[in-house]
């Protein structure tokens, strides 16, 4: 049904004149990888992109997206099936600690496992540690849909003759796709771009691939080619969810409170639910936080020789949070221009907003830093080697973390309350402050969160556009764990889960839940 709305309330201007600046600042560093990576000539590039290695490299990364997509995406929902719709014993207890593992880093989680189990490398490690990473990125949007579904969907379901699992994948399930395909995306997106667990474990993907390229090679234009190869598989995941999503409607319309479903009976099902619950959470949680708590013990009580300082962790502390702050609110103020565009007019222009700073994002941090350290030396000199490149820097890596958010919030955000307070006679802007602002203060909130963290350990980028003498604490532990002084590595790392714990019980109320008017 067209809606009246989109022709009696035109876009405002100053929106997408700001939603195309955001979208060409992300797009830009893209445009100085294609212009590097043929910079050789067409014939030098397609010989450099023939080759067996790239075939490899192309081989190891869908199959790390395919496996770990699968694994995260089963889990994911699974968990969230269990806590939220299920007679689970404790589900407060577990919906905790399935969003916890966010709090600790995927390459301190490969770390705390490598230690455990050496041997642990290729492509099964890889698979193991993401999965183990990742699956709260399913688990969070799943749960908050099942937790708002409307009971009566599934009562049509049975009174058609249908039993409880056919209920469930006949109503229940399309209702998820939408969560789902969001969470695999951000899954998938991760994945494209991981640098740190790959390395550990010693599986090749282009993003090692590109590193190993600039840093050992010296060779801008073979990782740029790779780089390209990787924005062409990031364009075809983009569309693939894309189409998937469709155009289908979920939300409810009609009068009345949605019902509240009745928890399933688990019965004799109750034991093997709550035993696979604690061993997901024993190899997500506790394999990291045991193997952080043994070398930290151990370097404390002189078992090991290490460097640590304990004034340097403080200062590498500060120097973190304070950058995490601005990038965060940085971030948070670009995503709001294009988070309105795609939530109140889904056309065109949205959309190809919304896939240029996916895309964007998608690339591994080296790449957007060179294409940055390129455009500061050529034509920004004076923030060359400043932090205003390195928060551009983090805020393109990171837009669609807070752009998901507030999207899924101002969705739920009535269009009608501002056109309310316009007809009382607030301006564009008052009435944007006093009525918006609200409404989507938990999805920026949650978006501001998730860019705090995926800030504070950020490797790659960090590593080439950090200020001279500026060091966070995910370039200390790395230089730590590069040089096997796993000792010394440990009180950094501890430092970033406990700085990433308390951000995620604000991802524990979705933004995509009905906010209380």
């Amino acid at each position: 049904m067209t809606s009246r709305r989109g022709r009696s309330n035109p876009t405002p201007v100053t929106v997408v004149t700001a939603s195309l600046v955001v979208a060409a600042v992300c797009v830009l560093p893209l445009l100085v990888v294609a212009v590097k990576a043929f910079d050789i000539g067409w014939g030098p590039a397609w010989d450099l992109l023939w080759r067996p290695r790239v075939g490899e490299l192309l081989r190891n990364t869908a199959s790390l997206v395919v496996l770990t997509v699968s694994l995260t995406t089963g889990l994911g929902i699974a968990a969230a099936w269990l806590v939220e719709r299920t007679s689970l014993p404790g589900a407060k207890f577990w919906r905790v600690l399935m969003v916890c593992p966010l709090a600790v880093p995927a390459f301190v989680n490969s770390y705390a496992w490598v230690t455990v189990r050496p041997d642990l490398q290729g492509l099964g490690g890889a698979v193991l540690v993401t999965t183990l990473s990742y699956f709260p990125f399913v688990f969070l949007p799943v749960a908050a849909v099942l937790r708002g579904l409307d009971q009566s969907l599934e009562d049509s379901a049975r009174s058609l003759g249908l039993g409880p699992w056919r209920s469930f994948f006949r109503a229940v399930l399309p209702q998820l796709r939408p969560a789902a395909l969001g969470g695999m995306l951000l899954v998938s997106l991760h994945l494209l771009s991981e640098f740190g667990v790959l390395a550990m474990l010693r599986f090749p993907t282009f993003t090692t691939a590109i590193l190993e390229q600039f840093q050992v090679a010296f060779s801008n234009s073979a990782g740029s080619l790779l780089a390209v190869v990787l924005i062409a598989l990031c364009l075809g995941l983009l569309t693939a969810e894309l189409l998937l999503r469709g155009t289908i409607r979920h939300a409810r319309l009609g009068r009345g409170a949605a019902r509240r479903a009745l928890p399933a009976r688990l019965g004799l099902w109750t034991a093997p639910a709550l035993i696979g619950m604690g061993a997901l959470t024993v190899l997500a949680l506790g394999v990291p936080l045991g193997s952080l708590v043994y070398w930290f013990r151990a370097g404390s009580g002189g078992l090991t020789e290490s460097a640590f300082d304990p004034a340097e962790l403080v200062t590498t502390l500060w120097g973190t949070l304070r950058l995490a702050l601005i990038a965060g609110v940085v971030t948070v103020v670009a995503a709001f221009p294009v988070a309105w565009l795609i939530a109140r007019r889904r056309t065109w222009l949205s959309v190809l907003v919304e896939r240029a700073t996916y895309v964007a994002s998608s690339l591994p941090g080296v790449v957007i830093a060179l294409a940055l350290v390129t455009l500061s030396v050529r034509y920004a000199r004076p923030v060359y080697q400043t932090s205003v490149v390195l928060v551009a820097a983090y805020a393109i890596l990171f837009i669609p973390r807070a752009m998901v958010s507030i999207r899924a919030a101002m969705a739920h955000a009535p269009e009608e309350l501002t056109e309310a307070a316009r007809a009382l006679g607030d301006g564009p802007f008052r009435a944007f402050v006093r009525v918006l602002v609200p409404l989507t203060a938990p999805g920026a909130l949650a978006g501001f969160a998730m860019v705090f963290i995926a800030t504070s350990t950020e490797l790659t980028a960090t590593l080439l556009l950090a200020p001279t003498g500026t060091q966070t604490l995910a370039t200390a532990f790395w230089s730590a764990s590069e040089s096997i002084d796993y000792a010394g590595a440990a009180p950094y790392a501890a430092a970033l889960v406990l700085v990433s714990a308390p951000l995620t019980y604000l991802l524990l109320r979705r933004p995509d839940e009905e906010p209380a008017l």
